[in-house]
């Protein structure tokens, strides 16, 4: 009997609300990921280097120091 009204005004400021909350859900996780990925390279970027510099002096014949 009785039927939901909404006005486009409102529809579409719903929307923007949900399109902003949703652009910064996608930045804070970029944001973190990247933290992720400074760490993750921070803490195996020396031991992958060792490795890659071990191999490197086994190909040439080389002393590793």
């Amino acid at each position: 009997m009785f039927k939901e009204f909404k006005t486009p005004s409102l529809s579409v400021t719903k929307w923007r609300k949900e399109d902003g909350a949703t652009a910064v859900e996608y930045g804070l996780l970029v944001g973190l990921i990247a933290v992720f990925l400074i760490v993750a390279m921070n803490t195996l970027g020396t031991s992958v280097s060792n490795v890659l510099e071990k191999a490197a002096c086994k190909v040439s014949g080389k002393t590793w120091t």
